[in-house]
């Protein structure tokens, strides 16, 4: 049987990008029971409320929606379980570093196999203003009608 290569996404926290200043991403692997991977296969996951915190020197997912395996039994995990992340002591050290510093949250990312494995994608980020968000959504407005003025004039 060929191995799974590549990666598949299985979810993305697009509004993090909005609500958040990314300003240092990680890669960490997860702990999960057999049904939480069997309904990840599936496709289904959320993580819009989600973050993650430094306890005794491990990280931990919290508050992420993977939904219970449709075709599971009693062995069922629950929903919005604290979930382990695997990740080197350095890493661990700089993370814990960073969030020290006051307004520094842990947000997921993404959700994704790699290479069989399920991984999840986390940034270092700082809360956005209101003004900040504006800002951001007026600057991709303005990309977005010089892009369409440019494709005007080709034609």
């Amino acid at each position: 049987m060929p191995r799974e290569q590549g990666r598949k996404m299985i979810a993305q926290n697009r509004r993090a990008r909005h609500d958040f200043h990314i300003e240092d991403t990680f890669e960490a692997g997860l702990v999960l029971t057999g049904t939480e991977v069997k309904s990840l296969r599936a496709g289904r996951a959320s993580l819009v409320d989600g973050f993650a915190q430094v306890k005794d020197g491990e990280v931990w997912l919290m508050n992420v929606h993977i939904p219970e395996y449709t075709q599971g039994t009693w062995t069922n995990h629950e929903p919005r379980r604290p979930r382990k992340m695997l990740l080197h002591r350095k890493e661990i050290a700089k993370i814990s570093e960073e969030t020290r510093e006051r307004g520094l949250t842990l947000v997921p990312l993404a959700l994704y196999f790699k290479d069989g494995k399920a991984k999840i994608e986390f940034g270092v980020a700082r809360g956005k203003k209101n003004y900040d968000k504006r800002h951001d959504l007026a600057e991709r407005q303005a990309a977005r009608e010089m892009d369409r003025a440019v494709r005007g004039r080709r034609r």
